[in-house]
């Protein structure tokens, strides 16, 4: 069965192009008049009034020097007046939003990273209803005068909740130091990306990000009504910030045990060195970094000797690149394939200045910090089958993986026995309780060097659940508070959803 092909026109932007752009800017809004919410939507699609329009996935030239996107939650949907039964057609994850205990539980939003202890409001679900992002190419000026226009917009129809600004660092990179933005899925019917261009992977179905589309299993997801089940899409708006302080110090303590170079573990808990140079392909020196095209052209497993990590030896099979993305060894959940996200994500707060800190990672300055972390969307068309998956199974659990052996035998070792704890830097770490495995050559993990006793190193700061109409969708919604009533509760026996 072949899939149709995706009209670039009616898909948001964010979920098919990276935008490649240097400022971010993340408005959190309540619907206080939903006539003139719809009117403003319409306004924003065609982007009359001089309102910066809603970008599309299709790409523009020259490039423009402003792109924004929309999505809605739950209730912002149910505000708009899609009904109760319609809601029910919805990935369920998505209708117990992001604060919902079950759903904190779920991903690891427990502790200090509860819902709420969440900045700007977001820890009240309901009232977050529309979360519209702006993202600068290089210009503040063009960010404010956007924003400006915005924000007078947004009187009589909507509230500012909160906005959450986001900065790329000079190097492109995170505050842990890594570049960041490297392995992202290809998608069939997509785009190609500019950047990154060769994958050892096959590329996944439209389906993984769109609904209306074949996805990996060969279904489609839908939801009610119609105009809202094609070429739209869910996200999860994170804020996590990032303890780059007590990473640093980690890595100083652990060098300091096993007599590893800091940068060997720190590409070790990652999986990738901080320039991004694969493991898999660089597993005894960061080097020089390598094309781009080359950072993602690798697999984990291989009749090849010389070229199988199965085991973990070369790249731990509890870092963090290969529990997001397994690629093609053996775990629980099918394959990689199936629970594939595009992250959209820019730092924020300001870069971490390693000449201002001690050895340790301690601020000389004083103990205070600023906020410094990461923003932004993981995309996906199931909230539950994939970012809800990658939290709780690959990224919290140790025996995701299957049990396998190399191209030299049991005698070598067994994948399940050479790996432990959670995520370093997604995974609820309590020194009690957590550990690492650095693996090595012998049966039944023999061999193998576990860390223990580390910190979390990220705590989420915000979160919601996010759906990404696609265009016309965007323009029903807008329409709906013109229909009579009733007629937008009308729901014909054709409209119900496949899974």
């Amino acid at each position: 069965m072949s899939d149709a092909a995706i009209d670039l026109d009616d898909v948001q932007g964010t979920i098919l192009r990276g935008y490649r752009v240097n400022l971010a800017r993340h408005f959190v809004l309540t619907i206080t008049d939903p006539a003139a919410t719809g009117k403003l939507i319409a306004a924003l699609v065609h982007g009359d009034n001089g309102l910066p329009a809603i970008t599309t996935a299709r790409r523009k030239v020259p490039k423009p020097a402003i792109f924004t996107n929309m999505c809605l939650t739950a209730t912002g949907l149910a505000a708009l007046g899609i009904s109760a039964r319609q809601l029910a057609s919805f990935d369920p994850a998505f209708q117990r939003g992001a604060t919902d205990p079950a759903s904190a539980a779920t991903v690891g939003d427990v502790g200090p990273s509860a819902p709420q202890h969440w900045i700007g409001g977001l820890h009240d679900g309901a009232r977050v209803h529309i979360l519209l992002s702006v993202w600068a190419t290089d210009s503040s000026d063009a960010l404010e005068d956007a924003s400006a226009r915005l924000r007078a917009a947004f009187v009589g129809s909507m509230t500012e909740l909160y906005v959450q600004d986001g900065a790329e660092l000079p190097d492109r990179s995170v505050h842990f130091g890594y570049r960041h933005g490297i392995a992202q899925p290809a998608i069939i019917g997509a785009p190609p990306r500019k950047r990154y261009a060769r994958d050892a992977q096959a590329p996944v179905p439209a389906g993984e990000f769109l609904l209306g589309h074949l996805n990996a299993a060969g279904g489609t997801y839908r939801v009610l009504p119609a105009e809202l089940s094609t070429n739209s899409s869910y996200a999860v708006f994170r804020i996590l910030e990032q303890d780059v302080a007590g990473f640093e110090a980690m890595l100083v303590r652990y060098a300091a045990e096993t007599g590893i170079d800091t940068e060997l573990l720190a590409a070790n808990m990652l999986g990738r060195w901080r320039n991004g140079n694969p493991l898999t392909l660089a597993p005894a020196a960061q080097g020089t970094p390598l094309p781009d095209a080359q950072l993602n052209n690798f697999n984990f497993v291989s009749a090849d000797p010389a070229k199988d990590d199965t085991l973990g030896l070369k790249c731990p099979i509890g870092a963090h690149i290969r529990r997001n993305n397994p690629r093609d060894a053996a775990v629980i959940g099918t394959d990689s394939a199936h629970h594939r996200l595009v992250r959209r994500s820019m730092p924020y707060g300001p870069q971490y200045d390693l000449s201002r800190h001690g050895a340790a990672g301690q601020d000389v300055a004083g103990p205070g910090q600023p906020a410094r972390g990461l923003i932004g969307y993981f995309i996906n068309a199931s909230i539950r089958n994939q970012f809800e998956f990658l939290c709780s199974e690959w990224n919290r659990r140790s025996d995701f993986v299957k049990a396998a052996t190399g191209p030299e035998g049991p005698g070598a070792g067994n994948a399940v026995y050479n790996i432990s704890g959670e995520d370093v830097f997604l995974g609820v770490n309590d020194p009690a309780t957590s550990s690492f495995t650095l693996a090595g050559k012998g049966p039944k993990g023999s061999a193998n060097h576990t860390l223990r006793g580390f910190s979390r190193l990220v705590t989420t700061r915000g979160g919601v659940y996010c759906f990404f109409p696609s265009i016309k969708g965007l323009l029903f919604l807008a329409a709906l508070q013109d229909q009579p009533a009733g007629q937008s509760q009308r729901v014909a026996a054709s409209e119900m959803p496949a899974s």
